[in-house]
């Protein structure tokens, strides 16, 4: 049953997820569940400088709001969470959902008096929430997209709302239009066939995760197999030159390479027209799930970064997902058999 004050009806909704692009892309669908399920309400979401162009392009949030300081250090720490309270009074939210939660944030919408506040019940923050939702997290033993999408469930249980409305991939779409016109330049201008397959490595991982090594793409390039041409594009954003032109050196078939340095929204409007995505666990490797691109992906079997934990939000069999085998080190990626994870992606996509 609602508390006596609790808004029966829900105006505006603050979502937090400031923390990683992976993290926010695999809360796409928790949006998608609110606001196909309450149509009429905003869907405000709290995120990073950084995470924000990805954030404007979901349908299914009505505004975005960039946090004025993720990081903020002791000394400025009061003074910036009484900065996003009042940025949150002025809102007037009837709910926030913590997906991410912070002590800083939470204190702020105590602070505020948003009606509802409900987080995982986790770390210390979870005493300045009023709904809190037991999920223990640490044992990675559903994906995170599903975490999530809990969260809003119990924001539509304590308003009697039994979800009518399914939700299932793309979770971005672009105008088709707008894609094909950014693939005949891209093809232009790397004079790649019009038939040819398109297959996109990013072997950068920003720091995320254990990836495979320069090596072990190229490798991976090089035993894919198909009966009709294909063409392999070996992408990289800001500080993953390096290992990008090394896993293109490697590679024996045709080859592109591709800097992205024109921003996260023409970024995802290339991965619009991949025919492949192969990756590590990586921020981009969820930009090609939410664009329900089929996705190879490769992870550590460390518990907090399973394939599991991180699992893309591309349809079921538009997904592979390798790891080391369980008799190697958790963090071994050389222990990952190229070969076999090659085969498979021919024999499933090509």
């Amino acid at each position: 049953m609602l508390a006596t004050n609790t808004p029966k009806n829900i105006k505006k909704i603050l979502i937090v997820r400031n923390d990683k692009l992976g993290d926010l892309l695999v809360s796409f669908s928790a949006f998608a569940i609110l606001k196909k399920n309450l149509p009429d309400t905003e869907i405000h979401v709290l995120v990073s400088q950084y995470t924000a162009p990805m954030a404007k392009l979901c349908e299914f949030i009505d505004h975005v709001m960039i946090d004025p300081l993720p990081q903020a250090g002791k000394i400025h720490y009061y003074k910036e969470t009484k900065i996003l309270a009042r940025q949150f009074r002025q809102q007037n939210y009837d709910a926030v959902i913590s997906l991410f939660s912070t002590t800083r944030v939470a204190v702020a919408a105590l602070l505020a008096k948003i009606p509802i506040r409900i987080a995982p019940a986790t770390k210390i923050a979870q005493i300045f929430y009023n709904q809190r939702v037991i999920q223990r997290r640490s044992r990675s033993e559903k994906p995170e997209h599903r975490y999530n999408q809990e969260l809003a469930e119990h924001l539509l249980s304590l308003l009697n709302i039994v979800p009518l409305q399914t939700v299932k991939a793309p979770f971005l779409r672009f105008k088709p239009d707008t894609i094909a016109n950014i693939k005949q330049q891209f093809l232009e201008k790397h004079h790649i066939n019009k038939q040819h397959t398109l297959i996109f490595i990013h072997p950068g991982s920003g720091g995320s995760a254990r990836n495979l090594s320069a090596l072990q793409f190229a490798q991976l390039a090089n035993n894919l197999q198909s009966s009709t041409p294909f063409s392999i594009i070996v992408s990289y954003g800001p500080g993953e030159k390096h290992i990008a032109e090394a896993v293109y050196a490697g590679i024996n078939q045709h080859k592109v390479l591709y800097e992205s340095k024109q921003g996260l929204e023409k970024f995802s409007q290339h991965l619009a027209f991949a025919d492949i995505f192969i990756s590590g666990s990586t921020g981009p490797l969820h930009i090609a799930g939410v664009l329900d691109r089929p996705t190879a992906a490769f992870y550590t079997r460390r518990r907090s970064a399973t394939a599991l934990r991180w699992q893309t939000l591309n349809s079921e069999n538009k997904r592979l997902a390798f790891y080391p085998a369980k008799n190697t080190a958790a963090e071994d990626m050389s222990a990952i058999n190229i070969e076999q994870a090659a085969e498979k992606i021919s024999q499933q996509f090509l």
